[in-house]
């Protein structure tokens, strides 16, 4: 049995017009989220913008998350972090509130050796939930290269890996050389990593368009691959936005033009420009 199968929403963190953390639409996205099908959720991550949030906040975020899918799916928690005790706290905390697993970045703002990453990975290993390695070289200075996930994947609890390259065949090389689960990490290659035998998706327009989402998946794993292809190119516009520096506040738009506003981006990030949004509406219009 797959640990972590089909849609993974990586869900945003919702602000008040003070820019103060919702709880209250929190929940009610959550609850919106699982009504639409989706099969986990993935607080506190770069779309839950965590590195906007004080300790109080994050903490507070992901119980709000636990406590709100109420064992209805996966909760599975990031760990970003700038060192590896910090990492290790949001683990442990993610463990005592019963969270399913965890999503960690390697070790972030430096470029530490192969040697470290290893380390790093053995000390959130040692706190016992489930891991989901999380590959993005282009916001952290580590690839998570095959080679190297093949001496991550003998830690007991490593278990699966987001793979955000870009390079889709990462995917069958990782499968090649270890045994862990691989999940898509980019919207606008969902439907190559779940054809190339990807498990899931951890997704950041799932957020606004979840019923869509889980349709693709759902046709990519049943073989329906004229039908993915046909909702893959409806969706596409809107999904490459996922892999640009404004994708959170992409996101947030898109969520409020399907009437489920959640706020703004929290600075550094600053609002979108009239005609990002003019464009942003215009891909949402091919859906």
């Amino acid at each position: 049995m797959k640990r972590f199968y089909g849609i993974y929403v990586a869900i945003v963190t919702p602000f008040t017009d003070s820019m103060k953390v919702d709880y209250d639409r929190l929940r009610d996205h959550v609850d919106w989220l699982i009504q639409n099908g989706v099969h986990g959720l993935v607080p506190v991550g770069s779309v839950g913008e965590y590195a906007a949030l004080d300790d109080e906040e994050r903490a507070k975020v992901v119980e709000t998350v636990v406590e709100a899918a109420a064992g209805r799916v996966p909760v599975v928690v990031g760990t970003g972090a700038p060192s590896t005790q910090k990492a290790v706290g949001w683990a442990e905390h993610a463990k005592r509130i019963g969270a399913s697993g965890i999503m960690a970045l390697p070790p972030i703002n430096y470029n530490p050796t192969r040697s470290e990453v290893i380390s790093f990975y053995q000390s959130l290993s040692d706190v016992g939930l489930p891991i989901i390695a999380y590959n993005n070289p282009f916001d952290t200075k580590v690839d998570l290269t095959p080679d190297l996930l093949a001496e991550l994947c003998k830690l007991e609890h490593v278990v699966a890996v987001k793979e955000f390259s870009g390079d889709i065949r990462r995917i069958h090389e990782i499968y090649e050389k270890t045994d862990l689960e691989v999940l898509a990490g980019a919207d606008d290659l969902a439907l190559e990593g779940l054809l190339a035998g990807a498990t899931g998706w951890i997704a950041g327009f799932t957020n606004s368009h979840p019923k869509e989402s889980v349709e693709l998946f759902n046709f990519a794993i049943n073989g329906k691959v004229a039908e993915a292809t046909q909702l893959y190119r409806r969706l596409l516009p809107l999904f490459r936005y996922d892999s640009t520096p404004r994708l959170v506040q992409s996101i947030k738009y898109a969520l409020e033009l399907v009437g489920r506003p959640v706020g703004k981006a929290r600075a550094p990030r600053l609002d979108l420009t009239n005609e990002e949004k003019e464009s942003i509406e215009k891909a949402n219009q091919c859906i």
